[in-house]
């Protein structure tokens, strides 16, 4: 685990930053009211170690540590469990419940106020009124529109290697020798604009080797070096079957977003298409994975994916690394 990695959004955020105020008064206040609530939750939960710079009552104060280990509870004791099935990504629940205030309120008031017999303004500033409730109406529902999580079917041939972002591919790339893959590698970079779905998912069935994060500059994500030069956090995997492939899933930042989430922490073994994190408001993402003469890239430059489900390149079954 990189050691700058100390919680899931390692970029920071005013509304992280509420959230976890707002989980101080929660938590007090269940010691209170909820006594026996909170006995519960202490004898369902397991781990040996708190792995959060705060005090743990239930899974809601593990959202932003998750890669931390230490404390966690099995599903069935989990009763936020459901909000997995809620069809909005749920790493951004927080900022969808405050940007929807700050547009669809406003909105509803302004509209309401332009609505009422007794206001008496002149017809230009109506107009320009009711573009404005268009216009944080439009703004809420593209806010919305783009922490939607819909559900995708993963393939599930053996060697298939799938999209770990929705977006356009941007660069399809051959490296001739990548430390971490061991060798000769390709490399596909895919641009997500503010109208994508912006969770991550793994490319393949593998577990966590290790995660690397580096500061850097809010670039347009569009640009090549931004790869370079841009916040990003890679996540380092391996297959969990022979061969044993190795693989890099880099999210980085752009000009609007900059802020990354990933959950993962080394050890993890995820599923292909499985979700891991996601980045805030248009980004970069970019798989690296070994080239060899039985691999054959299926996508092009141009083509627009979606994570989980979209094949981009595949092995032949009994090929080597």
């Amino acid at each position: 685990m990189d050691p700058q990695l100390k919680w899931i959004q390692p970029g920071g955020g005013v509304i992280c930053h509420l959230e976890l105020a707002w989980g101080y008064w929660r938590r007090m206040c269940l010691k209170i009211f909820r006594p026996g609530y909170v006995r519960k939750m202490a004898a369902t939960r397991k781990g040996s170690f708190n792995g959060c710079p705060h005090e743990v009552i239930d899974p809601r104060d593990l959202k932003f540590y998750r890669n931390q280990g230490g404390f966690y509870w099995e599903p069935q004791d989990d009763p936020f469990r459901w909000r997995d099935k809620i069809p909005f990504a749920r790493a951004g629940m927080a900022e969808l419940l405050v940007f929807s205030l700050m547009t669809f309120g406003p909105a509803i008031g302004l509209a309401i106020w332009l609505s009422r017999p007794e206001v008496r303004i002149a017809k230009p500033m109506q107009v320009v009124g009711w573009l404005g409730v268009t216009a944080l109406t439009v703004i809420g529902l593209l806010i919305v529109w783009f922490f939607r999580n819909p559900p995708r079917r993963v393939p599930l041939e053996p060697g298939q290697i799938v999209s770990p972002a929705d977006g356009k591919v941007v660069l399809i790339e051959e490296i001739e020798h990548d430390e971490f893959i061991g060798g000769p590698a390709v490399q596909i970079g895919i641009f997500l604009s503010i109208f994508n779905v912006h969770i991550n998912r793994t490319p393949v069935a593998g577990r966590v080797i290790g995660l690397r994060y580096k500061l850097g500059k809010y670039l347009n994500a569009m640009r090549p070096e931004s790869a370079r030069e841009n916040e990003q956090l890679a996540v380092r995997m391996q297959e969990t079957v022979a061969p044993f492939r190795r693989y890099i899933i880099r999210q980085i930042t752009g000009a609007i977003a900059r802020r990354i989430v990933c959950w993962l922490k080394p050890g993890d073994e995820l599923t292909r298409g499985e979700q891991f994190g996601m980045i805030k408001l248009g980004s970069r993402t970019e798989l690296v994975m070994p080239r060899n003469a039985d691999l054959k890239i299926r996508t092009k430059i141009g083509d627009k994916v979606k994570a989980g489900s979209t094949i981009l390149a595949e092995y032949q079954q009994g090929s080597t690394p």
